[in-house]
């Protein structure tokens, strides 16, 4: 019956019968209703759109009518519709009483201001919460003032902190104030939608100049969009320390929420958003179209065309498109190069293209999957083009004053976790050890009144070493954001004998930790959990013939959760597989996902058995041996993983990358023969260069079963060029020697590159040193970037000033390295002994790459500088 009544609603809403469409807006209306209707009947169980039976005016009905449309399969399972609701009210709200809410369309308000979700985060009530708390900082402002003061706000709740990859939701971020770069835009986004003010994510998947990526904010202010650093409170818009990466950025996107037809070129549009470049709003760029024919020269139409730019010492792609009737895929990126691979039906095509240069390319589909061959490739990155808006010395002065004051009111925040002498005490009234727990609520930071409760709790029901056990499997993300409740679930519906690893531990893969644990063991009848436990390859069957993949509506990177899947028996692959790990887990069955290939496993008869949901039965994993002879080039005698190599192995459309521990070491990994899954292999390696271009080098082999296969790990050098030759930290701290007051190398010399070096004060070598930097004062002050001296402690500062060196740059900066970390850094950063011969001086940046390092007594150093200056 109900069926029936949604059938008669949506017609009539498509006839415009039914109010929630509003003028002007009617076409638009027409596909979201329409996309609603498909999703609701794509989704039949678990009576996931009970909210629509509900009260609503037109305009909320209209809204979560949009948000339903739109959202992956995930926020409609994982959350209620009374959540979403309230959220649309909220949204609303602003719209009304904020002074620009009628200066936002219809379409602005839709794509930018609505949605609760920015990225994978998990969803919480951060629009009502910020609301209350930023309606009076904006209040009387313009809005692009505002966009200033709601960032001003966000830089006092956090600040930079790297972590992995999963999202913390905004709230989270508040309570643990810091977050990566992901979470800190999140935040502001949300901030931002909270007080009416349209906003987006802005992200690089990767940079082209260096490793790594970024994600940012843009903020639509009186008629058009500017962009800002999350939590980096500027004096102007449209201005951050990556002004110059950005410049030099290959490509530029967001995700906009729906369908959306605005201005900017659409990368891809998929059932749950729009994703958008925008490239030109930070650089130049230029449109190249890859036409792909096979081995005849006839067009390949269908063919994966993928567009990949090298960073961490992997083709990363950045962007997939398919070719159309015409054999053409086409993509406008920053004015630089990117490797291009189609693949279709058993072969494929490989070659670099440089957008700019570029405008048409053809790709012969000329390689059979197999094919054993290698190629060097020359990556140049755009070059640097940065536009930086003026900043009044008032203006500099206002922004640094307030600053400083939220720096002072975050940290009276964090002043509030618990000190060690406070864990110690808490530790003994539960009966632990402070060692024991320690660790575990100082990573918990602002969450620490959850994790302290759920060890309370687990005292008195004497699970003491058990909590333990499950802490110890979670990441300090998971300690930051879990709440006791849901570690409880996981802790006392487990039998105490469990292998914590593959039984006991809640987390199976990047996703949100929920209290699956004892839903499922509730929810699974006792007969189908007993088949289960007999042989777990019913479960996997289960999961095959069960469960509705539906990976068209799961495309943003978030997961549905095991309860989820359950409710409402649809998944898309990787749910499916932290789904099958969770029942598996829960009903006391060892079950992981390798961290390094992907692959599903559980533990059955003392044997490890892989999952294949393709296949009937059991499947034999098939390995054999990969050996990589390197031969070594100057000061690099044993490349890393990420840094220097990376393996990727074929899938059956794309290659899919192997995540080894970040920057093992190739002796540990490789240099002996390893064992590895059989298949078809890509291996990758290059010299990033003190420009930012690579030298790189392209093999594809073999894996056969149960044989050896030997490959060459081909770094190529240039000795004529700067190219980085190690990794320093740039955030590592040091005293101030003028003022007494802890800093760090990236605070004191500010974005960019900065020489640092250690000194040995009375020595020969040291004052040679310092008399040839003397000697080029003139030139390292043009240069502008600081020079960073530091003494091993006061004593030797003092000893030093008693006899100073005559005429060094201005730039200059002493410091005390009070506790030996910069040293002990710096040597790492070389793989320097700890007795090595000062002085050490390093040229850095602050992407933390070195690419100038002297160390012990040499002649000329002002000149050694410079010459490498002189190639940045």
């Amino acid at each position: 019956m109900k069926r029936s009544f949604y059938l008669l609603a949506g017609l009539l809403l498509l006839a415009g019968l039914l109010p929630g469409c509003h003028s002007g807006n009617d076409g638009y209306m027409r596909r979201v209703e329409a996309d609603f209707f498909q999703k609701r009947e794509l989704l039949p169980r678990g009576d996931l759109f009970r909210v629509f039976d509900g009260t609503m005016t037109p305009q909320e009905r209209e809204a979560m009518t949009f948000l339903y449309a739109y959202m992956p399969v995930g926020d409609i399972t994982d959350y209620s519709g009374d959540f979403y609701l309230e959220n649309v009210r909220e949204a609303l709200a602003a719209r009304e009483e904020m002074p620009w809410g009628r200066t936002v369309s219809d379409e602005l308000f839709r794509h930018f201001v609505l949605p609760v979700r920015v990225n994978n985060e998990h969803l919480d009530d951060a629009r009502r919460v910020f609301r209350e708390e930023l309606k009076p900082r904006v209040e009387g402002l313009s809005m692009y003032d505002a966009v200033l003061e709601v960032n001003h706000w966000c830089h006092e709740k956090a600040s930079y902190q790297p972590s992995d990859a999963r999202t913390s939701s905004p709230l989270a971020t508040v309570r643990t104030a810091y977050g990566r770069c992901g979470e800190e835009s999140t935040l502001l986004v949300a901030a931002l939608r909270s007080v009416g003010i349209p906003a987006r994510q802005v992200y690089t998947p990767r940079w082209a100049h260096t490793d790594d990526n970024h994600a940012w904010v843009e903020a639509w202010a009186d008629g058009q969009w500017y962009f800002l650093g999350a939590c980096e409170p500027e004096p102007v818009l449209n201005l951050g320390w990556f002004n110059a990466p950005a410049s030099r950025g290959m490509l530029m996107h967001t995700k906009v929420f729906g369908y959306y037809d605005g201005p900017e070129e659409v990368m891809k549009t998929t059932a749950n958003y729009t994703e958008i470049n925008v490239i030109s709003n930070y650089g130049a760029c230029a449109p190249l179209t890859v036409t792909v024919t096979d081995a005849a020269g006839d067009l390949v139409e269908g063919a994966s065309v993928e567009f990949k730019l090298y960073n961490y010492a992997e083709f990363y792609t950045v962007s997939r498109k398919t070719t159309d009737t015409r054999g053409q895929a086409s993509l406008s990126a920053g004015l630089g190069d990117m490797l291009v691979m189609a693949v279709r039906d058993g072969r494929f095509g490989v070659r670099k293209v440089s957008f700019g240069k570029e405008a048409e390319v053809t790709l012969v589909l000329d390689h059979a999957i197999g094919d054993e061959f290698f190629f060097p490739v020359d990556i140049v990155p755009p070059a640097e083009n940065a536009y930086l808006p003026e900043v009044t010395a008032d203006q500099r002065a206002e922004n640094d004053r307030r600053f400083n004051r939220e720096d002072e009111i975050r940290n009276a925040y964090i002043a509030t976790f618990p000190a060690p002498a406070a864990v110690a005490e808490f530790a003994r009234s539960v009966g632990m050890e402070p060692d024991d727990v320690g660790g575990f609520i100082a990573a918990s930071r602002g969450n620490h009144a959850e994790i302290m409760d759920f060890l309370r709790r687990a005292s008195r029901e004497g699970c003491a070493g058990c909590a333990l056990q499950l802490l110890a499997t979670l990441s300090a993300k998971d300690l930051r954001d879990a709440p006791s409740a849901v570690l409880a679930d996981h802790l006392y519906h487990t039998d105490r004998d469990a292998d914590a690893a593959t039984v006991l531990a809640p987390r199976v893969g990047d996703e949100m930790l929920t209290p699956y644990r004892s839903f499922l063991q509730r929810e699974i009848p006792a007969a189908m959990a007993s088949a289960f436990r007999d042989d777990p390859q019913h479960l996997a069957a289960w999961c095959r013939d069960s469960l509705t993949l539906r990976p068209e509506l799961c495309t943003v990177s978030t997961t549905i959760s095991p309860e989820g899947v359950w409710r409402s028996r649809t998944a898309d692959k990787r749910s499916r597989a932290i789904f099958f790990v969770a029942a598996a887990r829960s009903l006391g069955i060892p079950a992981w996902i390798d961290r390094v290939t992907g692959n599903l496993f559980y533990r059955h008869d003392g044997k490890d058995v892989s999952v294949d949901f393709d296949a009937q039965g059991n499947r034999e994993l098939e390995t054999g041996r990969l050996k990589l002879n390197y031969a070594p080039i100057l000061r690099l005698d044993d490349p890393e993983y990420f840094r220097h190599f990376s393996l990727s192995r074929f899938g059956g459309q794309a290659f899919s990358l192997l995540n080894y521990p970040d920057f093992g070491k190739w002796s540990a990994l490789f240099r002996a023969p390893a064992d590895l899954e059989t298949g078809y292999y890509m291996l990758v390696t290059g010299s990033r260069l003190a420009s930012g271009s690579v030298l790189g080098n392209v093999s594809f082999f073999n894996v056969r079963p149960d044989g050896m296969t030997e490959a060459d790990l081909v770094m190529r050098d240039n000795s004529e060029a700067v190219r980085v030759i190690g990794s320093f930290d740039s955030e590592s701290k040091f005293t101030d020697a003028a003022t007494g007051l802890e800093t760090s190398v990236l605070l004191t010399a500010g974005r960019g590159y900065f020489v640092i070096g250690l000194l040995g004060v009375g020595q020969e070598p040291t004052d040679h040193a310092l008399k040839d930097i003397a000697a080029k004062a003139a030139e390292l002050e043009k240069w502008g970037r600081s020079l960073i001296l530091l003494f091993p402690d006061e004593e030797a500062y003092r000893k030093y000033t008693a006899s100073p060196v005559a005429g060094l740059p201005a730039t200059v900066a002493f410091g005390i390295d009070r506790d030996g970390s910069v040293r002990r850094r710096m040597l790492d950063a070389m793989q320097l002994p700890g007795n090595v011969a000062l002085p050490v001086f390093l040229i850095g940046d602050t992407f933390n790459r070195v690419v100038f390092e002297s160390h012990g007594y040499t002649i000329g150093l002002g000149d050694r500088l410079l010459h490498t200056i002189d190639q940045l």
